[in-house]
């Protein structure tokens, strides 16, 4: 079982802190969306380790399908 899962059709509105590291979920199963909680160990997935360039608020994918990961691009508008 490796396949992602949708966590939700829309980004996560999350303020980050520069110079600060970050696990994005990629597999859509975390409970703490979307940030990784273990929950990708029963896959073939992992985490996508990032630090923010700046203290604001980004937009992290929810769907699971933006080309652009962490941040979403809009794919969940095509789902």
């Amino acid at each position: 079982m490796s396949e992602r899962q949708i966590a939700q059709k829309s980004p996560y509105a999350v303020e980050v802190v520069e110079g600060k590291t970050y696990w994005w979920c990629t597999c859509g199963r975390s409970a703490k969306q979307p940030f990784c909680d273990g929950a990708h160990k029963t896959t073939s997935l992992s985490p996508l380790q990032w630090t923010a360039e700046a203290s604001k608020t980004v937009y992290l994918c929810g769907c699971k399908a933006t080309a652009r990961e962490p941040f979403c691009d809009g794919a969940h508008n095509k789902l």
